[in-house]
This record gives C-alpha cells, structure tokens and sequence, in this order.
C-alpha cells in the first residue's frame, strides 16, 4: 500500500517537475556594462534563489512564465517574466544615475553632479548649449555681494527606444565574441560528420548539444576561437556517444 502511494505522489508530481528548465544567464550595470556580484536572484513564489558570482552569472530551475526577481543595494529592483530562451543577459540600473543632472557654481570652482558623482568643472571646458526647459536656482549675483550658487541642469530620460537599442547594440556584441561557437554548433557539415562517425540519430545530437551548452554556461565561449570550440565539442561528443551506443 505505501509503495502504491509513492508511485501515486512521483507520477502526480512528474509533470512539474519535467516543466522545469534551468535558466542562466549573467547580471551587468547598466550604465557601465560590468558585471555584478553578489545580485540576488529570485524566482518568485519558489525557493529558487541565488546570489551571483564575480562574472555576474546565475542559474536557477523555473518554468516559462514564473517571474524572476533581480534585486542588489543601490540598484533598482528588476522582474523578467521567463519565456523559452534560457539564457538570459540582464542589466540593472543603479539608483544614483536616475538622479537629476546638475551643475554647481561657486566661485572660484564649478562642480558637476552626474550619474552619481559630484566632479570638478574644468574652466577651459567647452561651454554646452542653453538647456530650455531645464531646471536652474540657487547662488546669484547680487548688488549686496552676498554671493550665491546656480544649479542648471535637464532631468534624465530613458525613453523604451533607447533602451532597446542600446540592448540590441550589447546583444550584438555578445554574439560577435561567440563567433567562433556559432561557426561549429551552426554547421551543418560538422552535425553531418559528428552524426555519420558516431551513428548518432538527430534527436541525439540535439540532445547532446543542450547539455553541451548547459556544461560550459559559465564561459559560454566568449572569445573562443573555432579551433577550440570544435576541439571541446569534439571530446564531448566522443564521451557522450559512448553511453548512447
């Protein structure tokens, strides 16, 4: 009877675990495009959470549809709805570049605040354009000499244009530092022979290469050359057929 129930609980719950999928991926800033450590990241309404490693690089078990949650100090916190792409390239915005931009003026210096640091002001710097619409106060001169401060400066806008070009432009370049992995997992002739030398049907060497992916994740081949994607595949694939055949 107790086997009969166990067999009943791992059937029952058999399609939710085959749901699941891993999801990778790595975390940057934003505005520098470096990667973050120590990012949390969540999938809500699970006990799927981890912190991110010094590359930025995470992986969790979800399904297409959860909700993971990106939150770190200082950075404003980020929901991605999971689709079928596994592998995501995520960014966050720190909090301080959302301030206002601004200048102050003091005699003798001229101080500048923006995207969260306060510099100074070269005097030789070529003056910007006049910024209508912009937001000034602060320190005038005055006929009692009591001195003043003048802040100028345009709030900072982020319009969803920009910021799908700018992911367009970093996904672009994250492609052409795989160049080399695109050469050999995009070949037909190198499925072709890999297929033909260890009598390998298609399903197989799908099945192969996700998990060929899913091993090397961490580095995801960026700036490998063909010679050493190939050279890594080939071992794999040679170790892999072994427990298929």
């Amino acid at each position: 009877m107790k086997f009969r129930f166990l067999v009943f609980i791992y059937f029952a719950f058999l399609p939710a675990l085959l749901a699941q999928r891993s999801y990778s991926g790595n975390v940057l800033d934003a505005n520098d495009k470096k990667y973050l450590e120590g990012v949390t990241v969540q999938v809500i309404g699970s006990d799927q959470l981890q912190l991110t490693n010094s590359r930025g690089y995470f992986s969790v078990k979800g399904e297409s549809g959860d909700t993971l949650r990106l939150s770190y100090p200082g950075f404003l916190e980020q929901k991605i709805v999971l689709a079928e792409e596994t592998f995501l390239l995520l960014q966050i915005q720190d909090r301080a570049r959302m301030l206002p931009a601004f200048e102050v003026k003091a005699e003798p210096y001229s101080f500048r605040f923006k995207d969260g640091k306060l510099v100074l002001i070269d005097p030789d710097e070529e003056k910007s354009p006049s910024s209508k619409s912009g937001i000034s106060a602060g320190y005038l001169n005055s006929p009692n000499q009591t001195g003043g401060v003048a802040i100028a400066g345009v709030l900072s806008s982020l319009t969803k244009r920009a910021k799908q070009e700018r992911e367009y432009q970093k996904k672009l370049e994250w492609m052409k530092r795989r160049e080399g992995y695109y050469a050999v997992i995009e070949s037909d002739s190198v499925r072709q022979n890999f297929m033909v030398k260890y009598q390998l049907e298609r399903s197989d060497w799908d099945r192969m290469i996700i998990r060929f992916n899913e091993g090397n994740n961490y580095h995801e081949f960026l700036d490998w050359d063909r010679k050493r994607v190939y050279a890594t595949l080939s071992e794999f694939i040679e170790r892999e057929s072994k427990w298929i055949n």
